[in-house]
């Protein structure tokens, strides 16, 4: 049988970081699109920024859990 694979906190951490980063310049590029009258991208980029930044405060939250 083969070991059960422990968690590595570190690397959720970063991956965490990078989902929160990635989130933070899809919600700071969003405004571009309104201005471009593409409200559906926009909006589309701003729910998919929120998604990211969900999953990535998720996995920083549990890296620092013990």
């Amino acid at each position: 049988m083969a070991e059960p694979r422990t968690r590595n906190a570190r690397r959720e951490r970063l991956v965490g970081l990078l989902l929160l980063g990635i989130a933070v310049v899809l919600l700071f590029s969003s405004p571009t699109w309104f201005t471009r009258d593409q409200t559906a991208v926009a909006v589309a980029q701003i729910v998919v920024a929120l998604v990211l930044a969900g999953v990535g405060g998720f996995l920083v939250k549990r890296a620092q859990t013990p």
